[in-house]
């Protein structure tokens, strides 16, 4: 699993990469959050942590990655009060920890938000291999032939995984708001059709719409590797 470390700061990047590596986590350092969100869809990660720089509004950078991506996020902010840790949590913040915090505490917490995040360990799921695509659980990455792997967020995983396992049958819209959010209440239709749309630019081959995910007009979708 890879977590991506936001901070302006370099000591700061190389005390939170030790301490998430002794974790068991891979991971990526960046100091800009808006670059990051620019290039998410090519390069996504399992958990993000910022580190909230001096002027910066941690309400605006919140609603900002929420505004691109449901991944797990972690703020570490400085001048923490409990209106702050409120309103970050109100706008999408799974946790908010006072910086600097302790290894210990980091860890811990980082913890339990991957369990949270994985409710099923994708290192038990088999690779699909369909003709001309192969979907690899075990680094959420999907390869066409000929073509090289392309990582996926854990959101697009779990919307493909559900299409290739259900091959040629209709996947109505509920049943993969269902499998892709569970019973959170945070899924909808209008995400299901974003991340449908993501993943058809991984995809498919060409910029060819509908050749492996077809859409089933008011039902849902279908994917299929005998359309041609």
């Amino acid at each position: 699993m890879q977590a991506v470390i936001i901070s302006e700061d370099a000591d700061e990047k190389e005390i939170l990469s030790f301490i998430l590596r002794k974790a068991g986590l891979a991971v990526a350092i960046s100091s800009d959050y808006k670059r990051v969100l620019e290039s998410w869809t090519d390069h996504p990660a399992d958990l993000m942590i910022i580190v909230v720089k001096e002027g910066q509004v941690p309400e605006k950078v919140v609603e900002e990655v929420r505004a691109d991506s449901q991944v797990p996020l972690l703020m570490l902010i400085e001048s923490l009060t409990e209106k702050t840790f409120c309103s970050l949590l109100f706008r999408g913040a799974d946790a908010v920890l006072r910086y600097p915090v302790s290894p210990q505490e980091l860890s811990a917490q980082v913890t339990a938000m991957m369990r949270r995040s994985n409710t099923v360990p994708s290192f038990v799921l088999p690779t699909l291999e369909l003709d001309e695509i192969v979907l690899d659980p075990s680094n959420r990455t999907v390869t066409l032939v000929g073509d090289n792997p392309k990582r996926l967020t854990r959101l697009e995983f779990q919307l493909l995984y559900t299409l290739m396992t259900n091959r040629g049958q209709v996947v109505p819209m509920d049943i993969l708001v269902e499998r892709v959010w569970g019973y959170t209440g945070e899924g909808n239709e209008d995400l299901v059709r974003g991340l449908i749309s993501r993943l058809r630019r991984k995809v498919e081959p060409d910029g060819e719409i509908g050749r492996f995910i077809e859409t089933i007009p008011g039902v849902g979708y279908r994917f299929t590797i005998d359309t041609y």
